[in-house]
């Protein structure tokens, strides 16, 4: 009779239920495949739980949750049900499920049976993933705030609701673990019971977030905060003017400001969103999104810091999020993109606005603050762009502090949830705002948001290849705090907290890390690796077979030495890499009697040094090794690693780069012994180092070594301006070294554009002085340490002679 109940229901809860499945479990679903051993335990004995508990149980390969399980001669339900339902008549008592009598027997079973493997798998199931509300106005959050609703609300809730269902499977209860280590007895059991109710709220949280603050309940409690409520008074004094005044423009203020989130939004924008990403891309590869919920098991508030390579990143991102299962997260996004209709969407979707600048507007700035501290003090996930805007040349850009430095502000207020950073790598093998980029960077004015500019987007809708997103090491901010400033918590003052002395050092070290970890997360694919192939080949040119040859060396030295562990490289071949960017248009391919070549001309090479930017820092290491083989007739493995820390040195400020020196003493040995395997390079027993001219190989590292060059040219500028001009001031040095990088950029046809950007120089005058090649005089200008000629020793080896005569000379 059950059985039969049951399939009548299915058929029509498969037109009504959708589900969305996030495995967390780590097991394979073969090794839970086996029927006689797998439970599973679920919040609420209902129907239309099971039932659609069963749909994704099917699509995932795992045995049926209605089916009964065997065990010691007697017949059990496979899944053990928390709760049961509430009772539509309010005086009638909730009646026990037989989950806890269950538990118990099957902890016995283990007891009696040493051979005993039975597995518990916990299945949480989410009807709308809505979010609960302090004023429960809306009809989806009456609907799905409840524990254990009856049957009628449940009826509403699977009509409604149905079609944003998700199951969250958790990695497996091991019964045998448990009656090992805690027994078997009803204590177990009930542990056992009660953790499981623990874990699935903490998921249940995780996916809807915390309970929502309509507009005004959030604008209530920023004007009860100390800060603003004295600052409206010394405002309000200041200018002659009434508080009420001062209130309005407050008002206005946050207005602007505040996200004013709504599910259905972002349940309207997931469909519309899973659209897009068939029309644009052939696919979205997601890497380490169990670090996400891994913390949000652990009840950590997140904060995203990804790159910021295009306006996609807001859609991309919050889509990737919602996938896995997690609440999406309040998006700090720049005014600009404040315009009808986009503006009232994403504030919709969650993202609250941020001017530019803060600068001389003590009552923004107070109040931005504070909204900011709220949205930590009321658990919502947060995500903002520590770059500030869009990088227009593919590198990271130097990190703006302000919103980190607001986030540990408001940790001093006595905050007592762990806020952890998710730093998060994004890249793309297309960038719709490429060109764009470089006419900025030509001198273009930027072109404003507008709603004509999202018309024409949209009707420029095309294949883009695939998307990456990453998520790096997490960085728990209290765990940083106590390593930095161990009396970090004498400064919290839940009214008022201070400015300390140490927040600008501590928050300087902490963006740094945020930058590495997000360059540790690269994702390499058929755009970017080519892009930096084909940039250094002779006329930007290689015949298809080379591109394929080098393309598996590329790949093949990163498989086995790998810039780090939480980068993403491609399983396709060189072959398989190359037909993807043909097929994305990105290069010239023209064919003749021996094949095909494969070339960039025109905007292409502009364009391409975009792409090569996003993954150029992950192989500065092994070309620097390449170059120095190239260079020298020989060298010894002490001489080799000696340059390569000096060089990396210097560089690791400007490309973000992770080593520190003893890992840049491995990373070097590990090149030297993969080029030493190809037979590339030969090892004397007096232990020096040399190309090996007999292999047919040995030409591979030609095109890597090529990879400095650029960077090796503009330390050149700059070290031969200082002792030319010295003293000099920064202001001058750096607006000679630009001028002297265009001119060495039209002799010879250098089409990078960080090369002649002001603010790359500033980083060179930057690392140089760091490292002491530098010093400053009384006055504040710059001069030159005898360090800078072992530096100009090195680097006038690694440049073209044609290019160090032209810097010479000038």
């Amino acid at each position: 009779m059950r059985s039969l109940f049951y399939f009548l229901l299915s058929w029509p809860l498969r037109l009504l239920v959708r589900c969305k499945i996030v495995p967390d479990n780590a097991e394979n679903p073969q090794d839970l495949s086996d029927c006689k051993s797998t439970f599973y335990i679920v919040r609420h004995r209902s129907a239309s739980d099971l039932i659609a508990l069963q749909m994704a149980c099917k699509k995932q390969g795992l045995p049926d949750p209605l089916e009964n399980v065997e065990v010691d001669g007697k017949s059990f339900r496979r899944c053990l049900c928390l709760e049961q339902p509430s009772s539509i008549f309010p005086w009638v008592k909730k009646r026990e499920t037989k989950a806890l009598e269950q538990g118990l027997v099957l902890l016995k079973h283990h007891e009696k049976n040493p051979d005993a493997q039975l597995k518990l798998v916990p299945a949480n199931i989410l009807w709308g993933r809505v979010p609960t509300k302090e004023n429960k106005a809306d009809v989806g959050m009456v609907l799905a705030d409840d524990r254990s609703p009856n049957f009628l609300r449940k009826f509403w809730i699977v009509l409604f609701l149905g079609r944003d269902t998700l199951v969250r499977f958790s990695t497996a209860v091991s019964f045998r673990e448990m009656t090992d280590n805690q027994g078997a007895n009803e204590v177990s059991a009930r542990k056992l019971m009660r953790v499981a109710r623990f874990h699935f709220h903490r998921q249940t949280v995780a996916a809807t977030g915390p309970r929502l603050m309509d507009q005004q309940q959030k604008f209530t409690a920023l004007f009860a905060t100390p800060a603003i409520k004295r600052l409206i008074k010394e405002e309000a004094k200041s200018k002659g003017v009434s508080e009420a005044e001062i209130k309005k423009q407050a008002l206005a203020i946050m207005k602007e400001i505040a996200a004013d989130y709504r599910n259905t939004t972002i349940r309207l924008g997931e469909r519309i969103l899973s659209w897009l990403w068939n029309r644009l891309y052939d696919g979205i590869e997601v890497r380490h999104a169990d670090r996400l919920r891994k913390l949000s098991q652990d009840g950590h508030e997140i904060i995203y810091v990804p790159c910021h390579r295009s306006h996609m990143d807001y859609l991309l991102l919050t889509y990737v999020i919602y996938q896995q299962g997690l609440v999406t997260p309040r998006i700090a996004a720049g005014i600009n993109l404040n315009f009808w209709p986009a503006g009232p969407i994403f504030r919709k979707a969650g993202a609250f606005f941020i001017r530019r600048s803060f600068a001389g507007n003590r009552l923004y700035s107070t109040i931005f603050r504070e909204y900011l501290g709220l949205l930590f003090n009321r658990g919502y996930a947060v995500k903002y762009y520590t770059e500030g805007g869009r990088s227009r040349t593919g590198r990271l850009l130097q990190p703006k502090t302000g919103m980190l430095a607001m986030t540990i502000q408001s940790m001093l207020k006595g905050l007592d949830r762990p806020l952890t950073l998710v730093p998060v790598y994004l890249g793309y093998e297309h960038v719709m705002e490429v060109a764009s980029y470089h006419k900025e960077l030509k001198g273009s004015s930027k072109q404003k948001e507008s709603v004509f500019g999202v018309v024409k987007a949209i009707r420029k809708l095309r294949n883009y290849g695939k998307g990456f997103v990453n998520f790096g090491e997490p960085i728990n901010i209290n765990e940083f705090l106590n390593n930095q400033v161990p009396d970090w918590k004498d400064s919290i003052d839940p009214i008022e907290p201070p400015k300390p002395q140490w927040l600008t050092p501590a928050v300087n070290v902490m963006a740094n890390q945020v930058m590495m970890e997000i360059n540790k997360a690269v994702a390499l694919n058929s755009v970017t690796l080519s892009a930096l192939i084909l940039l250094t080949a002779n006329n930007n040119s290689l015949t298809r077979k080379e591109l394929e040859q080098q393309l598996d060396f590329f790949l093949d030295l990163q498989r086995k030495a790998p810039f780090s562990a939480d980068m993403f490289i491609p399983e396709e071949s060189g072959a398989e890499l190359v037909d993807s960017l043909i097929k994305l248009n990105k290069v010239d391919v023209e064919d003749d009697d021996m094949g095909q070549i494969i070339s960039l001309t025109g905007q292409a090479v502009l364009e391409m040094g975009y792409y090569r930017n996003n993954i150029l820092h992950a192989f500065m290491l092994p070309s620097v090794v390449c170059r120095l083989l190239k260079t020298y007739d020989k060298l010894s493995t002490e001489e080799i690693t000696a340059k390569t820390l000096q060089l990396t040195q210097l560089i690791k400020a400007e490309l973000f780069l992770w080593f520190n020196d003893e890992d840049v003493v491995e990373q070097v040995g590990k090149v030297l012994s993969i080029l030493a395997e190809q037979g590339i390079v030969k090892h004397s027993k007096a232990d020096y180092w040399s190309i090996n001219e007999e292999c047919q190989d040995a030409h591979k590292i030609n095109l890597l070594s090529q990879c400095i060059s650029e960077t090796v040219q503009r330390y050149t500028i700059v070290s031969k301006l200082i002792k030319q001009l010295a003293p000099v001031s920064r202001a001058a040095l750096e607006n000679d070294a630009t001028t002297l990088a265009k001119r060495m950029s039209q002799l010879h046809n250098i089409n990078a554009p960080e090369f002649i950007n002001k603010k790359s120089q500033a980083a060179i005058v930057n690392a140089l002085r760091e490292y002491g090649y530098i010093a400053s005089d009384d006055s504040g200008c710059f001069i030159a340490n005898e360090s800078l000629n072992d530096l100009e020793e090195t680097i006038t080896h690694l440049i073209e002679p044609e290019v160090l005569q032209s810097i010479l000379h000038s």
